[in-house]
């Protein structure tokens, strides 16, 4: 019989979401599945690590014996500590999610659920974020059918060094699944003004959706097609290499001549 794959599972909405719970079901009888997730919720905190508090690790009761944690920090600290501290042996993969609400366009620079997948992606271990477009009432039954195919696929292809995908469900009716460019719209500051009782004010960072120009292919408007975009992104070599062969040498001889005429 085959060895069951290992799978580590993330997510920034926090341990009891019901997001996680979801992924882990749909997983839960395929893979050996381990839980390592915030105590609460981290959306918006990208890669961010806690450097300023010492970090806490609890034991969680799961359900079917799971080993699970949570943990005080953000998702790239359960990455960090679950490799270095729980885990004796690295997972085959790490899944994060499934989040309440779309991590599409240029989001994926603020996401949490990201975050988590990245640290993961930059120890060399492939990871998936999975997220849902619909944040006030995802239906999470409506994507479980969906996780194992990109699983699957992922651990049976292995994914390019420094490459993770960012996996987003429509709302409504799923019509199928795309890979996909990633999108350029993003959720823009909408400052929300309070008052406080002694007269300063203070600010809610609220959002809008700022919609672009975007690509046919892009994830953005796969999911207003009612598709399952599957965007492979890179985190590995992240060099404008256009930029750096274009300017290297004019950069180096105006900064070398700076330089010079400081020493003078």
């Amino acid at each position: 019989m085959n060895k069951k794959p290992r799978i580590l599972i993330t997510n920034d909405d926090g341990i009891h979401a019901p997001g996680i719970q979801t992924l882990w079901e749909g997983l839960s009888d395929f893979a050996e599945t381990i839980i390592i997730a915030p105590s609460l919720e981290q959306s918006g905190v990208g890669v961010g690590i806690t450097i300023r508090n010492p970090i806490h690790i609890e034991s969680v009761r799961w359900e079917k014996n799971t080993s699970a944690w949570k943990i005080n920090g953000t998702p790239a600290d359960c990455i960090r500590f679950g490799l270095s501290v729980i885990l004796d042996e690295p997972p085959d993969l790490i899944v994060s999610g499934i989040n309440r609400g779309a991590n599409s366009g240029r989001n994926v620079l603020y996401s949490g659920t990201i975050g988590g997948v990245i640290e993961g992606t930059l120890k060399g271990i492939p990871g998936i974020a999975f997220s849902c477009v619909d944040f006030r009432n995802p239906d999470y039954e409506a994507t479980k059918p969906h996780l194992l195919p990109i699983v699957k696929h992922v651990l049976d292809h292995s994914l390019p060094k420094g490459t993770l995908l960012n996996v987003n469900f429509p709302e409504g009716e799923i019509r199928g699944i795309q890979l996909a460019k990633q999108g350029r719209g993003y959720w823009v500051e909408n400052p929300q003004e309070g008052k406080h009782p002694e007269g300063h004010s203070y600010y809610w960072m609220g959002g809008q959706w700022k919609d672009m120009d975007e690509p046919h292919e892009g994830d953005v408007a796969l999911l207003k097609a009612g598709y399952v975009a599957v965007v492979p992104i890179h985190v590995d070599e992240m060099t404008d290499h256009q930029f750096f062969s274009a300017r290297k040498h004019h950069f180096d001889q105006f900064c070398d001549a700076h330089h010079s005429i400081l020493k003078k």
